[in-house]
C-alpha cells in the first residue's frame, strides 16, 4: 500500500523508557534518542525529558508535525492524557497543548498500542491488510484496530482494549478491578507469575532459566524442553490468547492479526500452539480468512506508528 507523509518525529513513552525518532518520508529513522522515564519525578520531570528527545532529535530541517504513542487512558482527540497506571501523577495532563507551545509544531498524541497497530499497517507485518488487528503481548495485552485504512478509535478514544475483554469470568484478578481479563490471564506478566508459583513448589528447570523471579522467556525455555510445568503454563496462556483473538476474528473478520511485544520473541513456541487452538474455536466460515503473523517493526512500532500518524488520512 502507499501512503504520504512528511518528515515527522514519533515519540514512544513507556513507564520505563522514553524513545524518540525522526522518521523520514519513506519511513526510515534518521536519528534516535533514548532515556529512562523516571516517571516517580511525576509529569513535569517526564515532559522535560520528552521535550529534551524531540530537541534531540530535530535538527534543522523543519518537522510537519510530532506524534506521541503514550499509555492509555487518554482522549487521542484533545491529547489529554488521563491517569496512566504506570505513569503516576498523570492526571488529566494536556501534553498535546503543552508540546505545541513549547515547538510550535502540530502534536498528535496517540494510545501506544494504536500508535504500534498504525506504525504495522502501514510499514510491517500488517502492510495492507484491510481490516487489520494488532495485539502487544508483553508486561500487559494491548491491542489497535484498522478498519477501511483508518485507526478505529471508537466513540471516546477508547476502543482496541483487548486485554481488558473478559475470557474467564472466574478467573484471575486483572489490575483494572475485574477478573478474568486476556490480560490476567497470558501476559508475560500472568505467566511469569504462574511461573514463580512453579518455582515455589520445587520446579528446578524454570528456576535454572530464571532463578526465583522468572520472565516469560524463560517459560518458553523450559518448554522447549519439555518441561511439564512449563507446557502447562504456556497451553493455558495459549488458550486464553485463541478465546481472545478468536472472538476479536469473529467481530473484525480481519485481513492478518499481527502480534508484537515481548512475549511473541518466543516465536514457533507460541505461534505454532496458538494457530492451533485458534482454529479449533473458530466457525468453519472463518478458516483461512486471515493470517496470524508475528510484528516487524520490534521495539520501533510505537516511534514509527506515532510519527506516521501524520499519514492517517483525514475523516
Amino acid at each position: 500500500m502507499s501512503f504520504v507523509m512528511g518528515r515527522c518525529i514519533g515519540v514512544d513513552v513507556g513507564g520505563t523508557k522514553i524513545a524518540a525518532a525522526r522518521v523520514e518520508p519513506d519511513g526510515s529513522l534518521s536519528r534516535r534518542f533514548r532515556a529512562d522515564t523516571r516517571a516517580d519525578e511525576g509529569p513535569d520531570g517526564v515532559i522535560e525529558r520528552i521535550c529534551q528527545g524531540i530537541e534531540q532529535v530535530m535538527g534543522e530541517e523543519k518537522v510537519e508535525g510530532i506524534g506521541i504513542a503514550c499509555p492509555g487512558p487518554l482522549d487521542a482527540r484533545t491529547g489529554v492524557v488521563l491517569s496512566p497506571p504506570n505513569l503516576p501523577g498523570w492526571d488529566r495532563i494536556p501534553l498535546k497543548d503543552r508540546l505545541e507551545e513549547r515547538f510550535g509544531v502540530p502534536v498528535r498524541v496517540e494510545n501506544d498500542a494504536n500508535a504500534a497497530a498504525w506504525g504495522e499497517y502501514l510499514l510491517g507485518a500488517g502492510r495492507g491488510a484491510d481490516p487489520m488487528v494488532y495485539i502487544t503481548v508483553s508486561t500487559g495485552i494491548g491491542g489497535g484496530i484498522v478498519l477501511d485504512g483508518r485507526l478505529y478509535r471508537g466513540a471516546d478514544t477508547f476502543a482496541g482494549e483487548i486485554g481488558h475483554t473478559i475470557v474467564d469470568p472466574g478467573g484471575a484478578p486483572c489490575s483494572c478491578g475485574r477478573r478474568g481479563c486476556l490480560e490476567a490471564l497470558a501476559s508475560g506478566t500472568a505467566i511469569a507469575r504462574a511461573a514463580a508459583e512453579a518455582v515455589r513448589k520445587g520446579n528446578r528447570r524454570i528456576r535454572e532459566a530464571g532463578g526465583s523471579e522468572p520472565r516469560a522467556e524463560h517459560v518458553f525455555a523450559a518448554y522447549r524442553d519439555g518441561d511439564e510445568d512449563a507446557s502447562r503454563i504456556v497451553r493455558e496462556a495459549v488458550r486464553h490468547l485463541a478465546i481472545g483473538i478468536s472472538n476479536i476474528v469473529h467481530l473484525f473478520n480481519p485481513r492478518a492479526v499481527v502480534i508484537g511485544g515481548g512475549v511473541a520473541r518466543a516465536g514457533d513456541a507460541l505461534f505454532a500452539p496458538l494457530r492451533e487452538r485458534i482454529r479449533a474455536f473458530l466457525m468453519p466460515s472463518f478458516a483461512g480468512t486471515f493470517e496470524l503473523l508475528p510484528a516487524k517493526l520490534g521495539e520501533d512500532a510505537g516511534v514509527v506508528g506515532a510519527a506516521a500518524l501524520w499519514a492517517e488520512r483525514p475523516k
